[in-house]
């Protein structure tokens, strides 16, 4: 019988994160509790990033989110049901 690798962890996430694109600002936050009951919530954790980079200058919004997957792909199926990006270049506010 194999036992069930951890859900990722914020903390996780935040080190990919700051590797991957070396934020100005990043926040990740751990939602899964104001999940507790959802249907989602047993396929696995939620998250909210919110992250300001370099990276981001000149990428719409889709491509940004479409970054951010890449660099957590290994992560999104260890147990990551949802995650709310807010991705932005320095100055966008």
């Amino acid at each position: 019988m194999s036992v069930p690798s951890p859900r990722p962890t914020a903390r996780q996430i935040e080190a990919i994160l700051q590797a991957t694109f070396a934020p100005a600002q990043l926040e990740v936050h751990d939602d899964s509790a104001a999940h507790a009951g959802h249907a989602g919530a047993a396929e696995g954790s939620h998250f909210s990033v919110r992250m300001v980079s370099e990276r981001f200058v000149g990428v719409g919004r889709v491509g940004r989110h479409r970054l951010v997957y890449d660099a957590l792909r290994d992560l999104m199926t260890q147990g990551i049901h949802a995650l709310a990006l807010d991705t932005r270049a320095p100055g966008e506010h």
